[in-house]
């Protein structure tokens, strides 16, 4: 196998990198930048433009200039419905179709524009390599969907490119940084803020295994909200001078965008940062002088959403912050020196808590990691290995509305776990297969990874017998198996596009998870109990239809007091009245109670008709 390049395919920079005598190394272009911007200008003719020639052309041409691509991958319209996703060139969504850009009479797809950063970053490690590279291992979010991992392995096969695997960034950089020196059990956190997304990793050494113990995250919380707070702040103080409109404005938009990202920059080594901008219209000039004080002002808010996450995974791992021996930090982001100090202050970094590795150059570390991961997969590297997880459970939509979760979030990958279901209705001819992904217990809190059928045999219910096998491959991608258990037909899924989940609300879902954790504990246990109400209900009224007449008095009136009973709760249940899964479960206890000289009657039927079909008798 030839070599296998790693590429961090970032929001607002790519990296490329390889492994070279046993030491992974970025790639520069020819001019010596190690990073390219996540920038493409689509012109009226001719090819795209990328990088940093992209990027000093956006003032002039805004509208076909396109930044920040990663945040529409592998999403859907109706996905697109927030300020955040304002851009100063035109994007087009709509309903369940996907994301395009309308640029010079084409509709573009995310990944193909992806695949443009990606055919540049080949082209870099062509000029950098002895070999052209044929292979690479591209990193994404931890958080990123089925449908985002799926859209970003196609960018990588547009731009020529064999995808070998798609790795989680934090993990990525836990090999950049070395933690196989690490002691045996030592457990690293990995705080990443990059452009667009946040990740919060707690991975452990084991062996030379390392494992992701948990991770928690927002694939929508980067430093572009910190500039597009720096925008909306210096837009409003631009009116205040009577200067023009900026959001009204694509090149004065733009122009301020950029403005803000170099004072951003500077202002991570400098207290003060100077912010000019000349003849925004001929007869309006504006200067400002930014401090890091008032940055970090404007900033806080977005830096401090970060907590929810790093206490969210350290729960989920079930440690406290004392038991990490490091925390490591990753992404343009974190060169700030308020991420810094507010990382340091949720992990207790001078309080006894883990120590706090700032060794690898953020920006590069997740490309680094990405090539090691290269070189392991093609032998440059032994007694390695990497084991990721999957961030929420996935299962499937049982009967009455419930999630019955086949494997659980941070479950080890790959993984391939199945389970046997039946039929709850005679004579079908079909199940729909619902596949779900999510920590709630009712199927609609949860998010809809798609459906498909499977067709077999009609059979009375709870005959039929289907097999559902999900298997989650190394790159975090879900392929679905349903089988007919009987005949052996089965269907074969791979969940892909069908993912129609705003990112925007992936941190809720872990957070309303724990929130609303009694009431859907409550609504799974009525659902249940009401389920078997309204199969003893029937079965109780077939019951006293057939034989009644045969029970005592006094059997058949407890029957029927029982019986009203538990119909009474399911009714004042559906008109909105306060009954509980524990009241329904007590009265479906004293039913099978008062039902029980029924079942006895039923079953003499049932056996003095099993010994007249073999002509025995009774006597």
């Amino acid at each position: 196998m030839g070599k296998i390049i790693g590429i961090d395919l970032g929001t607002t920079n790519s990296l490329v990198a390889v492994v070279e005598s046993g030491i992974p190394l970025v790639l520069a272009d020819g001019r010596g930048q190690r990073l390219t911007p996540s920038v493409v200008r689509v012109p009226a003719s001719g090819e795209p433009v990328v990088g940093w020639e992209a990027r000093r052309g956006r003032v002039a041409h805004p509208e076909t200039t396109v930044t920040s691509i990663k945040r529409f991958m592998g999403r859907r319209g109706d996905e697109v419905n927030s300020n955040g996703d304002t851009m100063a060139y035109p994007v087009h969504a709509e309903g369940s179709g996907p994301v395009v850009v309308p640029l010079q009479g084409r509709d573009w797809l995310p990944e193909e524009l992806s695949a443009e950063i990606l055919k540049t970053l080949r082209t870099i490690a062509a000029e950098g390599m002895i070999d052209r590279p044929e292979a690479a291992v591209i990193t994404v979010p931890a958080y990123f969907n089925d449908a985002q991992r799926n859209a970003t392995r196609k960018a990588g096969e547009l731009a020529g490119l064999r995808v070998e695997r798609i790795i989680n960034e934090p993990t990525a950089a836990a090999l950049a940084y070395g933690l196989n020196s690490l002691k045996e059990k030592s457990k690293v956190a990995v705080y990443d803020l990059g452009g667009g997304t946040f990740d919060l990793s707690i991975l452990e050494l084991n062996e030379g295994v390392f494992q992701v113990l948990a991770t928690c995250g927002n694939t929508r919380l980067g430093g572009d909200d910190i500039d597009r707070v720096l925008v909306d702040h210096f837009a409003e103080q631009i009116g205040q001078e009577v200067g023009p409109s900026a959001a009204a404005e694509p090149a004065i938009l733009a122009r301020l965008t950029e403005a803000v990202q170099e004072a951003k920059a500077r202002l991570s080594k400098e207290l003060k940062v100077a912010i000019t901008l000349p003849f925004l219209t001929p007869e309006f000039s504006f200067e400002h002088t930014l401090t890091r004080e008032q940055l970090e002002l404007l900033a806080k808010p977005i830096v401090t959403r970060t907590r929810e996450y790093c206490l969210k995974a350290l729960a989920d791992a079930g440690l406290a912050s004392g038991y990490l021996d490091q925390l490591i930090l990753v992404g343009g982001q974190t060169r700030m020196p308020l991420v810094r100090e507010f990382a340091s202050e949720v992990f207790g970094c001078d309080e006894g808590g883990p120590e706090l590795n700032t060794s690898q150059n953020p920006d590069e570390a997740i490309a680094l990691g990405a090539a090691i991961q290269g070189g392991i997969l093609c032998g440059d590297f032994s007694g390695m290995l990497l084991l990721d997880v999957t961030p929420l459970s996935l299962g499937i939509e049982t009967f009455g509305g419930l999630m019955n979760v086949i494997i659980p979030r941070n479950t080890t990958l790959p993984v391939k776990r199945g389970e046997a279901f039946t039929t709850v209705a005679d004579y079908q001819k079909e199940v729909l297969i619902h596949v779900l992904q999510g920590e709630r217990e009712k199927a609609a809190d949860n998010w809809s990874l798609g459906r498909f059928t499977l067709e077999f045999e009609p059979q009375p219910k709870g005959v039929a017998k289907v097999g559902v096998q999900f298997e989650i491959d190394a790159d975090g991608i879900l392929h679905v198996l349903a089988r007919d258990l009987k005949t052996g037909n089965e269907k074969l899924v791979e969940m892909s596009s069908a993912v129609e989940v705003d990112d925007a609300e992936v941190q809720q879902m872990i957070e309303e998870s724990v929130e609303h954790a009694f009431d859907d504990i409550e609504d799974r246990r009525w659902i249940e109990a009401r389920l078997r109400a309204k199969q003893t209900t029937a079965a109780t009224r077939k019951g006293l239809e057939s034989l009644g007449d045969e029970l005592e008095e006094d059997q058949r009136g407890a029957i029927e007091s029982a019986l009203a009973s538990v119909e009474s709760l399911l009714a004042r249940r559906e008109n909105g009245d306060a009954v509980t899964a524990a009241q329904l479960r007590e009265a479906n206890s004293k039913l099978d109670a008062a039902t029980q000289p029924l079942a006895g009657l039923m079953m003499d039927r049932v056996m003095a008709e099993m010994l007249e079909k073999r002509g025995v008798l009774p006597g």
